[in-house]
């Protein structure tokens, strides 16, 4: 799947005003057309036009081969989850180098999820150098650099930008700045950091966006506004998960519908929509334990429905991110 390139016209976000001049004009957030824009602050607080630090941007990142967007509308629908699950499961290959960047910067919990809750980020001559769950799996979060895990990040749309920005810039991946993946997880909505890291990401490329669901009406009507915002930001749909999709038991594997799909789940959806399915994951509650305990959920219960549904998923993901 080849990187793409949006255009600034493409990065308009998804709830700007109907005559929004682009988050990157000389009138941004100050033209007729931006009064009452729920974006208005942040526009007009950063500087017009092209944003000079794209091109340290895009010189830190020169070497990352793949860069993923895991996003989704809503919150709750287990997206952390997946890129906690996807980052283990990219990584089981020790030729394989894999990074995550934690742009939740409000609810960062993927230190949880992978097993750093505790580590300190350490900044040296070459930058901040990330927390390393394995030799060849490295994460970085706000959460490393807050006193403790209950402290809040009460920060405005700038100043969450700025992290972004600086997690992109800033940080040291070793091996030459070599990755074979680099992984983003969001948090939910179409707002700050989403635009943000699509502007960042522009002059290297991003490769593409998975979208996890869950199966209920309430949450695909967001899902609809994060395709929507990736059509218009340009980020190409790798396509879409549907997780907790029912509940699988362990001993007998009978299934049960717990969020009943009334409109038909994510599969209606991508039918509708014209977006590839990447496949299903069932609920297990062993998936919420390996979470709390910051382990590979597919390592430890390889013979759970849920973990080779996972298997199935990340290896179309692979296939479509390495092949095409």
């Amino acid at each position: 799947m080849a990187d793409t390139q949006a255009a600034p016209q493409g990065t308009v976000p998804d709830n700007a005003n109907e005559h929004c001049p682009g988050p990157e004009s000389e009138g941004a957030g100050r033209a007729a057309g931006c009064e009452g824009c729920p974006n208005q602050e942040i526009c007009s607080t950063q500087a017009a036009g092209p944003d000079p630090d794209l091109p340290i941007v895009a010189e830190r990142l020169a070497n990352v081969r793949h860069k993923l967007l895991v996003l989704s509308g809503k919150g709750g629908v287990g997206k952390s989850t997946f890129t906690g699950q996807l980052a283990f499961a990219l990584a089981s290959d020790s030729d394989r180098e894999v990074g995550v960047v934690d742009i939740d910067i409000c609810g960062p919990s993927l230190p949880r999820i992978m097993g750093c809750e505790r580590e300190e980020v350490h900044r040296s001559a070459n930058g901040w150098s990330p927390v390393f769950v394995q030799d060849n799996l490295g994460v970085m979060s706000i959460a490393f650099m807050l006193p403790d895990e209950e402290s809040a990040v009460i920060w405005r749309g700038p100043k969450k930008n700025g992290m972004i920005k600086q997690f992109l810039k800033d940080v040291d991946w070793g091996t030459d700045g070599h990755l074979d993946y680099l992984l983003f997880d969001t948090p939910p909505g179409t707002s700050d950091e989403h635009l943000s890291v699509v502007q960042l990401l522009r002059a290297s490329g991003i490769t593409g966006a998975v979208i996890v669901t869950t199966p209920q009406e309430v949450a695909l009507q967001d899902v609809r506004k994060e395709i929507d915002f990736c059509r218009k930001a340009r980020v190409p749909i790798i396509g879409v998960v549907e997780n907790m999709s029912g509940f699988v038991c362990p001993g007998c594997h009978g299934e049960s519908r717990i969020f009943y799909p009334t409109t038909g789940g994510a599969r209606a959806l991508c039918a509708e929509l014209d977006v590839p399915l990447l496949g299903s994951i069932p609920l297990d509650p062993r998936i919420g334990r390996a979470c709390d305990f910051g382990s590979s959920f597919v390592d430890t219960c390889a013979d759970s429905p849920a973990a080779q549904a996972y298997v199935q998923i990340i290896d179309k993901i692979k296939q479509l991110v390495e092949h095409t």
